[in-house]
């Protein structure tokens, strides 16, 4: 090689340069093949019990000031920390409770001292029990010998403690002790002011809550970027009510620089938000109102509006086929809520 012109060895070179890759490049890919089928074996094997929520380690993330956010836990769980204990929104499923208690273990060693319920589905009072099963009785209950104060809307109460007028499935530990019958109830805790707002939406016992210091809200499953709006009718949900209050955390949730940061948003599923994100959500769930009115105002019955899909441009993003909570779900619920009586009032129509 040494006696061949310049020109010459740097082809030879170039040509080595490109064995040597083409060589490295087929191990690669034999690798990458292998891993592959490992990976897709594994997936052959996964069971129903991997896929369910608490197959997963839950992830703990600050949001803003003393909040943070525990996701993971069945629905988003929002935490409050400092000097007086600890408060959370929500609790989480049941199934979830011990790594929830890890999980806040990494942020103090105070008790959990307040719990505020924003609605009285399984993944939001899950974990209720739980805690007023844990840690020592509280100076501020001495009377009722609490372990937690659950603070609820008194709607939820009725609920858990005899939703059928029968023996209720919900332990009394797990109900709110707590309760408040106004449209707001406050707290000053961990050196910080608390707004609880009653605000019905998915039922009619929803709260939202504000922490006013941090500069954050906890919205419940008034506001969920995973999936359309869960109205539960017979708890008293409607789509009209879950539009009032997306315009009303819109009111409350001021934004940053270009709409970005700002107040920060913890919604009932999904990733941590801010108002821009909340506006996309309010304008998307307006859209398909506005949709379904003009539909039922053509006297499309619920079968043909199905069938016309109201919702396709935005199926991508929150449309689901199977689960717990379907589009067609969805719809349907949407469309009895907006032709029952209790919809049928002069602030939809006036925004029409």
């Amino acid at each position: 090689m040494g006696f061949l012109p310049s020109k010459a060895r740097l082809i030879c070179i170039v040509l080595n340069v490109v064995l040597v890759a083409a060589a490295g490049s087929a191990e690669f890919v034999s690798a990458q093949a292998g891993q592959n089928r490992g990976r897709q074996n594994a997936a052959a094997k996964t069971t129903a019990e991997d896929r369910s929520p608490n197959a997963g380690e839950l992830e703990l993330l600050p949001v803003q000031g003393n909040i943070s956010m525990l996701a993971g836990a069945g629905g988003n769980i929002t935490v409050q920390v400092g000097k007086d204990g600890i408060l959370l929104v929500d609790t989480g499923l049941a199934t979830t409770s011990d790594k929830v208690l890890e999980a806040l273990r990494r942020l103090s060693k105070g008790q959990v001292t307040y719990i505020v319920n924003t609605d009285d589905r399984s993944d939001h009072i899950g974990g209720n029990e739980t805690f007023a099963k844990s840690g020592q009785p509280l100076a501020i209950g001495r009377a009722a010998q609490a372990n937690v104060m659950i603070v609820a809307f008194d709607t939820i109460l009725d609920r858990l403690s005899a939703p059928t007028g029968k023996t209720t499935a919900v332990p009394e530990q797990a109900w709110p002790n707590d309760p408040y019958s106004g449209p707001l109830k406050t707290l000053y805790f961990n050196g910080e002011g608390i707004e609880i707002y009653h605000q019905p939406g998915t039922t009619d016992g929803n709260s939202i809550v504000l922490f006013r210091h941090s500069d954050v809200i906890s919205t419940g499953d008034i506001f969920d970027v995973t999936e359309y709006p869960i109205i539960d009718l017979k708890s008293g949900g409607s789509l009209q009510s879950v539009i009032e209050g997306l315009n009303r955390l819109k009111v409350m949730a001021i934004p940053g620089d270009h709409q970005e940061g700002g107040t920060m948003i913890v919604p009932g599923h999904g990733r941590i938000c801010d108002e821009a994100d909340l506006a996309l959500y309010q304008e998307m769930v307006t859209i398909v109102r506005d949709r379904l009115q003009d539909m039922i105002k053509r006297g499309m019955t619920l079968e043909q509006v199905k069938k016309a899909r109201p919702t396709a441009d935005f199926d991508p993003i929150y449309g689901k086929n199977d689960g717990n909570w379907t589009t067609d779900m969805f719809i349907e619920a949407a469309y009895k809520s907006l032709t029952s009586k209790q919809d049928a009032h002069p602030a939809a129509a006036g925004e029409r």
